[in-house]
């Protein structure tokens, strides 16, 4: 699509209407100053008029063309726009997955520590209990308790050489069991070891996999915000040249209209000069009079001016003022949100640059907040509640909103990614996003909204003071 260079081919157009304009200019004079010389005027008039058509027809034409263009550019912008949301929207998947994997990591490795303290246990009871059977087959070797044989053979009271075998026995299996099972318990916590290190290195590789994607997403979604603000400047000016090349168009139009009523006037002047040279003098002085009354109302109207009482005043943007305090962990627990009026906190640090319903430049009104704030700032959960949204919403960027109960809501947008997911039922204080600027936002931080029955609300009546 080619790009009609702004204010294209206005030079000529400007030229030309001054060339009509001076023209009409000189058919006036010439008309009341010279009678003598109409059909000469008249010819020239009509000279002018079709100079003047056939620039109005040129205008016209370029203006059709222009909006042409104007319209596939919105349409390139639209797309721009779509391929925006969807970077956006995956850098905040991408973002969710890494910090769900980081959970799992830590999972993963406390386990690993509990597995391997329990090894370390083990192993120190198998080596008392090598001790204590090393302990007892010396003894035995010693005393010659170990030689059943000998025993039986010893002569000694039948009843009490069976009890003996019998002890020995029971003695010889218990530590065999004992070392059996020790034996099978640190196979066991091996294989949990091993099983426990392949998850996390599993787990490390995902992380990795994630971060590199997330990277390409990050220099893909500065692509697309290139394009969008190329094609929002590209759109901007050819609008702007639009609107003049509309101008244009309009006063030429207006020129031909004068000019064709001035040649109808002039005409029926004529016929009356040639009928009554006396009636045509009065008729004349009288014309003559009508103007230098309308040159001089004319005048009064331009230099007049327009009183009415009421200064212009426009609305006085709000001084940015610092948020330094934001919710903390377990804050307001076991309270309804309906008595947290006055002791909320704001739930980003950063610059406050807009409040509740002052003007949106020359939109409407703000009816939530925005807090400047830096690049990946974490945004805390004012109160508790249960996550009941979080994706992308054109106009809003990445959003997550939170039902606190009794019909009252909180909204946090623009961010750069969403850290939890619908159904996720947070705490105050609680992590839940970080700031950004998705959405189209020309500013990095955070738009923060409080709604009651779907209402909005200034969120400072409620912020402690």
């Amino acid at each position: 699509m080619k790009t009609v260079p702004q204010n294209a081919q206005v030079p000529s157009s400007s030229f030309k209407l001054k060339t009509a304009a001076t023209a009409l200019a000189l058919i006036l004079a010439s008309a009341w100053l010279f009678p003598i010389d109409q059909a000469n005027a008249q010819s020239n008039r009509a000279k002018e008029k079709k100079q003047a058509e056939a620039t109005r027809v040129e205008l016209q034409q370029k203006l059709k063309a222009l909006k042409k263009d104007i319209s596939k550019t919105e349409s390139a912008k639209e797309k721009a726009s779509d391929a925006l949301e969807e970077s956006e929207q995956a850098i905040s998947e991408a973002n969710r997955s890494i910090r769900d994997l980081q959970v799992e990591q830590q999972q993963a490795n406390e386990r690993l520590d509990q597995l391997v303290a329990e090894q370390v246990r083990l192993t120190t009871q198998v080596e008392h209990q090598k001790k204590q059977l090393s302990n007892f087959l010396r003894r035995q070797y010693m005393h010659g308790d170990s030689d059943r044989i000998k025993l039986l053979l010893s002569g000694d009271n039948p009843n009490r050489i069976n009890r003996d075998l019998h002890y020995m026995s029971y003695v010889s299996q218990t530590q065999a069991k004992l070392i059996t099972a020790l034996r099978v318990s640190l196979d066991e916590i091996e294989k949990n070891k091993l099983a426990a290190q392949e998850t996390k290195n599993e787990l490390d590789e995902i992380a990795e996999e994630e971060r590199s994607h997330k990277k390409s997403l990050e220099k893909e979604k500065k692509r697309h915000a290139a394009l969008v603000g190329e094609l929002a400047s590209k759109l901007h000016a050819q609008k702007k040249e639009a609107a003049s090349l509309e101008k244009d168009e309009q006063r030429l139009s207006n020129l031909v209209i004068r000019l064709n009523k001035l040649m109808e006037e002039q005409a029926r002047a004529e016929q009356l000069r040639r009928a009554q040279l006396e009636k045509q003098r009065q008729e004349k002085l009288a014309q003559d009079k009508a103007l230098r009354d309308k040159n001089q109302q004319a005048g009064q109207v331009k230099s007049g001016t327009k009183t009415d009482g009421k200064p212009n005043r426009e609305s006085e943007e709000p001084k940015g003022s610092m948020v330094e305090h934001v919710p903390q962990s377990g804050m307001f627990d076991g309270q309804q949100f309906s008595q947290l009026r006055g002791q909320l906190r704001l739930p980003v640090k950063g610059e406050l640059v807009a409040k509740f319903g002052t003007r949106r430049g020359d939109g409407p009104s703000w009816k939530g907040l925005f807090i400047k704030a830096a690049e990946g700032a974490e945004i805390k959960a004012v109160a508790a509640g249960k996550v009941v949204f979080a994706e992308w919403l054109r106009g809003f960027g990445n959003m997550i909103i939170l039902d606190h109960g009794g019909q009252y809501l909180s909204l946090y947008s623009n961010t750069q990614a969403v850290l939890k997911h619908v159904g996720d039922v947070v705490k105050a204080g609680d992590t839940i996003a970080n700031t950004g600027n998705s959405g189209g936002s020309e500013e990095t931080g955070l738009y923060f909204e409080l709604r009651y029955k779907g209402q909005v609300f200034d969120p400072m009546s409620w912020v402690r003071k």
